[in-house]
């Protein structure tokens, strides 16, 4: 018996049989060009399962009869980097600081690995952008309490402030309150004086006892009138910069306890032109002297 077709009467094609509301469904073929490219991926499919790594199986995976791998390409790639840069890093270790400096193509170089190492390495106490945080120090400014230039700062990535390396930076504040050096008015008195340096207080009284206090015990480090020395790494009292805040209870806090704040040495963890880089990316923040 044959077969009833349902032809739709206004397009002329052969229906599904499908009905909804009235809404009968063409049974349209799909397009040529269409069905030729499933033929196609399905046969590429075929095809790449033969040729790559593909199906995954109990303890590894079908290798392909290529045998590529994601990890030996990423390999090759860094080995092809690695011999690019080769005459640049053995530019670097080589050649003084101020003359890779002076180097358009090696200031780039290294600006790129230092800006790289820092964020690997400094970021976590200096901030991303070495704007700093209380107890670190901002190194876009050019307020440095051991120097800002480039032997300075190579100096203080190799051997830290207040490390275990005999050729660290140090210093040491005295705790004029927890060592009973100074009396509580004493110490706020100096805080006035302190203040007074950078235009941050109003007590004229306070500020001229402080100033004795201030000249007895403190210019030995610190300078006349506050200025610091850059040498003993005594912060500069004067310029309204503040590495551990600059309000009075702050500055009380620092002359009654004392500051001892620690960096790392490097030249033990990162390899002499990575040491080179940072100081080069350091020194480029806005701030190197």
């Amino acid at each position: 018996m044959a077969e009833n077709k349902d032809i739709d009467s206004i397009t002329g094609v052969e229906t599904t049989g499908h009905e909804w509301d009235g809404i009968k469904e063409l049974n349209n073929p799909l397009p040529k060009w269409w069905l030729y490219v499933l033929y196609a991926c399905i046969v590429w499919a075929f095809c790449y399962w033969i040729a790559m790594p593909a199906w995954p199986l109990v303890s590894s995976y079908t290798k392909g009869v290529l045998g590529y791998t994601n990890r030996t390409a990423v390999a090759a790639s860094l080995e092809r980097a690695s011999a690019n840069q080769a005459a640049y890093r053995d530019a670097i270790r080589t050649k003084p600081l101020d003359e890779i400096l002076a180097d358009p193509s090696l200031l780039e170089f290294a600006l790129a690995g230092g800006r790289a190492s820092f964020g690997d390495n400094c970021a976590p106490c200096h901030g991303s952008g070495a704007q700093g945080f209380t107890g670190y120090p901002n190194l876009n400014d050019d307020d440095w309490l051991w120097g800002g230039t480039l032997d300075d700062i190579h100096h203080t990535i190799n051997y830290g402030i207040r490390t275990d390396h005999e050729d660290t930076r140090v210093n040491d504040m005295p705790a004029f309150g927890r060592d009973e050096i100074l009396s509580r008015e004493e110490i706020a008195d100096v805080a006035d004086y302190v203040l007074s340096l950078s235009g941050q207080t109003e007590n004229p009284e306070a500020v001229e006892r402080g100033a004795q206090i201030f000249e007895d015990n403190c210019v030995a480090c610190h300078g006349e009138g506050g200025t610091g020395i850059q040498e003993l790494g005594a912060p500069n009292l004067a310029n309204g910069l503040w590495l551990y805040g600059g309000d009075r209870a702050d500055v009380i806090d620092s002359i009654s306890n004392s500051r001892r704040g620690v960096m790392p040495h490097w030249i033990d963890r990162l390899d002499e032109n990575t040491i080179k880089q940072l100081v080069i990316y350091v020194h480029s923040l806005g701030g190197g002297q």
